[in-house]
């Protein structure tokens, strides 16, 4: 008989997770599997339910009914042992009091997993920030930016990180989307929670879009069409309206108008099929005017998905071929 092939559990699994405040309900039966290794974003509009998972992993919040395991443990029950193998970066980090960074950071990795030499200070010189600043002086970057060494320093085998890039400027933006790819590439696992698509784009293995407490989507952020959608504004010559309206709806997917004034035609409206098709067509006219905007996170999903309960455009594969099921 051939040797049995070894599977490797995932690092955060939850089944069925609910959690109800009174009468509201923040998560609905919440399927996510993390596998070992990847950079896992977790995206949605405000209210969604991101952050709520994101504090039962941790163990911040209890689950009203379902499961979770986190690095093979209860998060309920894996105590400080299963503390000291996260990083974590909440979404509303509080730092205050006059102690230095530096003091504070090394307070951390006393009652945190072992910090190695000097590693305190190489974060800090790539993120810049002055390890010799009180914490209460500093602006909201740099308590980002000591949130993040806190989160990073003893190289965890799981990051969680709510809204990691927060009041971040670009510069570091892109330090910090460095750190994310290093740690995937020693084999950690990252669970990122962002409103920022463009980092997700840029950072993330699979994706699971939430709304409203439920998964309405998972694959991968092409396979889900987030960065398809666009605000277009254009002016051309060359045609009448109807037919160039028709053409861009037919082949750009455009809800919008086409109106004509004064033998310019002027186009408004949202491209659902990508820009690609539409910058073609245009490409037949004469172009006076052009404008294309990344609508937010919150319309992109909403547009796409709707709401749970909402009729909701067809579930993308996820990163197996499989259906996601809303």
């Amino acid at each position: 008989m051939p040797p049995a092939i070894e599977t490797v559990p995932p690092v955060i699994e939850t089944r069925a997770l609910t959690k109800r405040y009174g009468s509201n309900t923040a998560l609905t039966s919440l399927d996510l599997v993390v596998q070992p290794g990847t950079v896992f974003g977790l995206i949605g509009p405000n209210g969604s339910g991101k952050t709520t998972t994101l504090r039962i992993l941790l163990d911040i919040v209890r689950p009203t009914s379902g499961t979770a395991v986190v690095l093979g443990l209860s998060p309920r029950n894996g105590g400080a042992a299963l503390r000291r193998r996260i990083g974590y970066i909440p979404g509303d980090l509080r730092l205050d009091g006059r102690i230095r960074s530096g003091t504070l950071l090394r307070h951390y990795a006393e009652i945190s997993a072992p910090v190695p030499a000097g590693r305190i200070e190489l974060l800090a010189g790539r993120l810049d920030l002055d390890l010799s600043r009180p914490v209460h002086t500093l602006s909201k970057g740099n308590r980002q930016k000591l949130g993040l060494v806190q989160a990073f320093m003893h190289d965890p085998d799981l990051l969680i990180l709510d809204e990691p890039t927060s009041g971040l400027d670009p510069l570091v933006q892109r330090e910090f989307l460095d750190l994310v790819r290093e740690a995937r590439a020693a084999g950690r696992t990252v669970l990122l929670s962002s409103h920022v698509l463009s980092e997700i784009q840029q950072a993330a293995d699979v994706v699971a879009v939430l709304s409203l407490g439920r998964v309405v989507a998972q694959g991968d952020v092409s396979s889900l069409r987030l960065n398809r959608l666009r605000h277009v504004r254009a002016s051309v010559s060359g045609t009448g309206p109807d037919v160039l309206h028709g053409e861009l709806e037919r082949a750009a997917g455009l809800k919008g108008t086409v109106t004509a004034q004064d033998g310019i035609l002027h186009i408004q409206g949202t491209l659902e099929g990508g820009v690609d098709p539409f910058i073609k067509i245009l490409a037949g006219y004469r172009v006076l005017d052009l404008s294309v905007e990344e609508p937010d996170l919150e319309e992109s999903v909403l547009r796409l998905y709707g709401r749970p309960g909402e009729n909701q455009a067809a579930p993308s594969p996820d990163a197996d071929g499989r259906r996601a099921q809303p």
